[in-house]
């Protein structure tokens, strides 16, 4: 089993990237993100019905690989049995069997999940060893979906639970990442549309970085 903390993910900046956008401007998008810095990369689940996920897997991944940033698989744990490219999975929602999911991958990878304003990932991640917790939404946001609102004591008891990394996400923008800060522990944050619908990704992970000091 994987320990609680793993220093493969310890905190800075997390990019979720949508595999539903025009797959040129995505890579291209990753390419600045990955030259800023990142910490980990995430496919989104939000596949178009005829997407080539093993094509874009291989794509974005051996982009990660360059760099030494793990990309990691979102929900669909199976894809890493056969793609080595792939370090590890996140999870939207506590999985059914974690030691299964383990045993039939046959490998170790890192393993994240969503918490939003319910402590219960919380204490399954601690339990089960997985590298981070990530919570959803800090602010309302389209790419945030149906995202509770977390509120800031929620992330604070999970500080007090555990050492593993602690992610948050959900409307952060480098105006009120911040102030954010200010206000609870954090270790790092998870960016979709901040980063992607900038026209300087290196920019806008650069003013990120100074603005929550991460």
């Amino acid at each position: 089993m994987m320990k609680e903390t793993n220093t493969a993910i310890t905190g800075g900046m997390y990019l979720v990237i949508n595999p539903a956008i025009d797959e040129e401007l995505l890579l291209n998008k990753l390419k600045a993100s990955l030259n800023a810095g990142l910490q980990a990369v995430q496919l989104w689940d939000n596949w178009l019905p005829d997407a080539d996920k093993h094509s874009l897997i291989n794509q974005a991944g051996g982009l990660c690989k360059s760099h030494n940033v793990p990309l990691l698989i979102n929900n669909d744990w199976a894809l890493l049995e056969n793609n080595l490219l792939l370090g590890g999975v996140h999870f939207d929602e506590i999985p059914g069997d974690i030691a299964a999911i383990r045993a039939w991958v046959g490998r170790e990878f890192i393993a994240g999940i969503t918490c939003t304003d319910d402590l219960e990932p919380v204490f399954y991640a601690k339990a089960n060893g997985f590298d981070y917790v990530s919570f959803c939404a800090m602010f309302s946001s389209p790419s945030a979906g149906n995202c509770s609102i977390v509120m800031p004591d929620t992330v604070r008891k999970a500080r007090a639970l555990t050492a593993m990394p602690l992610f948050v996400s959900g409307g952060i923008t480098p105006g009120n990442a911040g102030q954010l800060k200010a206000t609870i522990p954090f270790d790092g944050i998870a960016v979709i549309s901040g980063i992607m619908s900038a026209d300087d990704p290196t920019e806008i992970i650069k003013q990120y970085k100074v603005a929550a000091g991460i």
